[in-house]
């Protein structure tokens, strides 16, 4: 539990400026220099970073937004291709040599994007339909008699004010946590048993652990992807959730 654990980055100064609020920065920083790279000069027909930029920007679009949003899918680009980018940033961190800490694995920085997508999702329905519309719309229930109503109503109340929020970013951060705390584990084993405690019985022991480091790492990689998609696929959603006014 010491690879959660993080001392001020100056010793005597700010509490809050640790290593995973420095990872927080870079990774923004990263970003904005992405989508500057790609859509700063674009250009009729694509090419260099501006192809890699469409490539993710059609990603989005066609895998994430249109399935949920339809119509709304170009309103709301800006906001999910944003999303989508800065939790497979803030995921990759985690097996970049020497940052080696995917930040969705401190469970603040999910949780606080979970937030504010749902914060969004609360604001669009209230706007577009009103409090009564809104929970109106959330609880409507055709066809069940009264007593049933009154079970199921509560029941789905608390699931898209509740239990959505939780769901959105523990997923996201139970991955990035096993996954981190696995990677460092097989990494251990490698190094203690071919550097730390070398033995002719441990060779092995430290081989396999290399191995197995490099097999998760790729695995790592496409749930990191996978993480960041479904995220984004959640927060697609809940936003089509609040403009339509519905569960």
């Amino acid at each position: 539990m010491d690879l959660f654990q993080f001392s001020p980055i100056i010793p005597g100064g700010p509490e809050w400026l640790t290593k995973p609020v420095l990872i927080a920065l870079l990774s923004a920083i990263v970003v904005m220099a992405l989508c500057w790279a790609w859509f700063a000069k674009p250009k009729l027909v694509p090419r260099g970073w501006q192809n890699l930029g469409e490539y993710v920007y059609v990603f989005v679009r066609e895998q994430i937004a249109k399935p949920n949003l339809g119509k709304d899918s170009d309103r709301w680009m800006g906001f999910l291709l944003t999303i989508f980018l800065t939790v497979l940033v803030w995921n990759l961190m985690g097996v970049i040599p020497l940052i080696q800490f995917p930040l969705a694995a401190h469970i603040a920085f999910p949780l606080v994007l979970a937030l504010t997508v749902y914060g969004v999702k609360v604001y669009l329905g209230v706007r577009h339909h009103g409090v009564r519309g809104y929970l109106r719309g959330i609880v409507h229930l055709e066809g069940l008699p009264g007593w049933a109503y009154g079970l199921y109503a509560p029941m789905i109340l608390a699931e898209v004010f509740i239990t959505s929020l939780f769901t959105h970013f523990i997923r996201l951060f139970a991955n990035m946590f096993a996954g981190h705390i696995i990677l460092a584990f097989f990494s251990s084993v490698g190094f203690w048993f071919l550097f730390e405690r070398l033995t002719p019985l441990g060779v092995g022991l430290g081989v396999l652990g290399v191995l197995m480091t490099v097999v998760m790492t790729a695995f790592e990689l496409l749930i990191q992807f996978l993480q960041a998609y479904l995220f984004a696929m959640l927060a697609g959603m809940f936003v089509a959730s609040g403009l339509r006014g519905a569960h």
